[in-house]
């Protein structure tokens, strides 16, 4: 049976930081997350992940952005400090650039099960991810916000795009974290639902499939999480640093905040239209292979336009939002990271320099220990 939707605080927000755990020596995916958590026994807010080379910081429910980067950056280092102890380190990335081994499935029932029903697909699906929650009011607001934040995937792919590198060779792609997860089932864009009733209606026909025994078995780009009264985005690659991971965030909860509040089939100036499914299928793989550098499909016609000046379109109309939510330097940041490159632009460029993967991941550890 789906779960009824509990309302939370309109437009708070959270965040789940899923971080590689590395060898401190080798740089090299470590299965390191049993040993790990012994250390934080209690603690909600480090959690284990389906793969032993993960570990899943979630942050508490906060009311804005600034809060948000105090509580990840404060989880951050705290972990930085077990994994010290455990001579592990950490990285974010949305894939590691060199490892090649299969992944370990973490020991626990729910992923013991998904490892017998994927098979060798859930040891190949080596990938780490930032998923952002934000409270909406009701079901219906949260169905709502999926279907009209479809057409701006590609600008979040492109924009937190931080994975061109898998087992030691350039993919040609920014984000091959989502060519990774397309082989597996309840990946990539949700299908569109009038209204709570008729998702709840879905849920229940898939159930009695048995394609879905819970909410969690739904890995959609953005899906509803009723228990928590949130729409939650997981689309974006795991970024490199605590300020990016916030900045992103900051994005969706302002888009989420502009596309609540639309009358009945209105568009917004300035934010993408909704596209038949192909065109949106089609635009979410160019972004994930070209980033900003990709074309926008923005008419039903075919009409195109260059994606960095969509992401610029959408970063201007959420200014509104932006003041509204108390995040007023939300657009000087995202106009920073376009500046200095998104997380894919990064790793290509400190690969180029000496073609050393490890010197790569040390960079990238450094990132995220606050280094730039």
């Amino acid at each position: 049976m789906a779960p009824a939707f509990t309302p939370s605080r309109p437009w708070t927000v959270g965040v789940e930081l899923e971080l590689q755990l590395l060898d401190a020596g080798s740089l090299a995916l470590r299965d390191g997350i049993l040993p790990l958590m012994d250390l934080f026994p209690n603690n909600p807010h480090i959690k284990p992940e389906f793969i032993q080379n993960t570990v899943e910081i979630a942050t508490p429910v906060c009311r804005d952005t600034g809060e948000l980067e105090r509580a990840l950056d404060a989880l951050c280092r705290a972990l930085r400090e077990k994994c010290a102890a455990l001579d592990m380190t950490l990285c974010g990335a949305g894939t590691h650039p060199f490892d090649r081994r299969l992944a370990l499935i973490t020991p626990l029932p729910r992923y013991r099960k998904i490892e017998r029903e994927s098979g060798l697909i859930s040891h190949l699906q080596v990938t780490f991810a930032t998923h952002v929650h934000v409270g909406v009011a009701s079901g219906d607001q949260a169905v709502t916000v999926m279907r009209r934040l479809k057409s701006h995937l590609p600008v979040l792919i492109a924009l937190s795009a931080n994975s061109p590198y898998w087992r030691g060779y350039d993919t040609g792609f920014c984000s091959y974290r989502h060519r990774i997860l397309a082989a597996a089932r309840s990946y990539g864009i949700p299908p569109s639902f009038d209204d709570w009733s008729a998702f709840q209606r879905f849920f229940d026909a898939a159930h009695r499939a048995g394609a879905f025994h819970s909410i969690h078995d739904i890995h959609w780009d953005i899906r509803p999480r009723p228990h928590y009264g949130t729409v939650e985005v997981r689309v974006m690659d795991a970024q490199s640093s605590v300020a990016d991971a916030v900045t992103l965030a900051g994005l969706v909860r302002a888009l989420v905040w502009r596309l609540a509040r639309l009358p009945a089939d209105a568009d917004a100036p300035g934010l993408p239209r909704p596209l038949p499914w192909w065109l949106e299928k089609e635009n979410h793989f160019q972004a994930s292979r070209l980033g900003l550098a990709a074309s926008f499909i923005h008419h039903p016609e075919g009409g195109t336009r260059p994606l960095a000046e969509v992401a610029r379109d959408v970063i201007a109309a959420c200014a509104e939002a932006d003041a509204a939510l108390g995040q007023a330097d939300q657009r000087r940041r995202l106009e920073a990271l376009m500046a200095e490159g998104p997380g894919y632009a990064r790793q290509r460029a400190l690969y180029g320099r000496g073609g050393d993967f490890r010197a790569l991941v040390r960079a990238l550890a450094a990132r995220l220990a606050g280094a730039r």
